[in-house]
């Protein structure tokens, strides 16, 4: 892991310092506020779930017109698609788009291939190894899995920077080969016992989750979601490609996005593959693909190319800190933070005789907002912390 001290973009430009914002020329020296914001956004989200605040709501929300919207805060239990099933995707979608314009600024600086090589791998490696550790200590003993976010991070990022120099064609042939070689391993491999390519616990997924673990997770995650997962991180990659080229346009990336969306959908609708986020089918990667784009879109046409920029302090905090962030909730929170804040918080509550509904809701916010103090700290001493 490494921290550096970023220097602050340059003086933010304001509408009235052209005529014509939407011509502008991206600079590349500078940040784009649109991913920032983005990936805020993913953060704050994620770390309320983490601070418990979705769990809180759901028995209060139960039974009333409120319960259909606070489902859409957790996963699907199988084939179907909630909001809670874009958060993963949009993650990996923005480090792809994010890791276009580093090569970019890179091979700006004189970076060789190799060179840029050598810095991806190594990002890859912290990845991986902040990822397996994240799971590594439980109360029973070592646990090794690979079905964290940051380990399927560390496959799908190494797989882009080998694809990102080549043709935006040849980039799209490899997110379908991508996609064809998901449906084939589930379709055609005849294990006994893992030969239903799309039921729970007896898939090609949990068979190679055998393999390499030696057990199954019983949530019905599987490591190889990395490879149709890299769809989203390449994908990303070849926005984050477009937006420097035709910073003028926006009308691809739209088309791009419902093109994707329609695809997805249609596939599960028409009883081809089934939408499951838990297995990463590849009608679940385009449909969710296409969610991402229009999302990463319409961020970039109010933000950076409209100039909007008042109101982003929030996200944009915890977006120039996110690693810092996400490894503070995953393993100090869960570990030791969220039930010290939560033991004070809901005491002090307690004397105060507030109702336990108001304690499940409040709680959580305290430890976000802690949280988020925390960034803005190190946001303030200009410390960003990043991989």
């Amino acid at each position: 892991m490494f921290f550096s001290d970023i220097h602050r973009p340059r003086r933010e430009a304001h509408p009235g310092d052209c005529h014509n914002p939407i011509q502008m020329t991206i600079d590349t020296s500078r940040r784009l506020l649109s991913l920032d914001a983005l990936r805020g956004a993913i953060l704050f989200l994620l770390a309320l779930e983490a601070a418990g605040l979705y769990e809180g709501l759901e028995p209060l929300a139960h039974g009333s017109m409120a319960a259909g919207l606070v489902q859409q805060f957790f996963h699907h239990p199988w084939n179907g698609l909630r909001f809670w099933d874009l958060i993963q995707p949009g993650f990996m979608f923005i480090a792809g788009t994010a890791m276009a314009f580093s090569l970019h600024r890179q091979k700006e600086h004189g970076y060789s291939r190799a060179q840029t090589g050598v810095k991806t791998l190594t990002r890859s490696g912290w990845l991986f190894f902040w990822g397996v550790l994240n799971y590594a200590v439980r109360k029973t003993g070592l646990s090794f899995e690979l079905w964290n976010v940051l380990t399927q991070l560390a496959v799908t990022t190494l797989l882009t920077w080998v694809v990102i120099e080549w043709r935006f064609a040849a980039q799209a042939a490899a997110c379908i080969g991508l996609l064809l070689l998901t449906e084939g391993l589930y379709r055609f491999t005849s294990i006994p016992g893992f030969d239903q390519p799309f039921t729970d616990q007896q898939n090609f997924g949990n068979y190679v989750d055998l393999l390499l673990m030696g057990k199954i997770n019983r949530g019905g995650w599987v490591a190889i979601n990395c490879i149709p997962t890299a769809v989203h991180t390449i994908a990303g990659a070849m926005a984050g490609q477009f937006m420097l080229r035709k910073p003028s346009s926006i009308r691809p990336l739209v088309l791009w996005g419902v093109g994707t969306l329609i695809a997805g959908f249609w596939l599960d609708i028409a009883g081809i593959t089934p939408i499951i986020k838990r297995i990463a089918t590849s009608s679940f990667t385009l449909a969710s693909l296409g969610w991402c784009l229009l999302a990463l879109t319409a961020a970039w046409e109010w933000i950076d190319r409209r100039m909007h920029r008042r109101g982003l302090t929030l996200l944009t905090v915890i977006g120039m800190n996110s690693i810092f962030l996400y490894l503070f909730f995953e393993i100090i929170g869960g570990a030791w933070f969220n039930g010290y804040v939560g033991a004070v918080s809901n005491g002090l509550m307690t004397m105060a005789s507030m109702p336990v509904a108001v304690q499940l809701i409040l709680t959580p916010i305290f430890i976000f907002a802690l949280e988020w103090g925390m960034c803005l700290f190190l946001y303030r001493k200009r410390i960003f912390f990043r991989l």
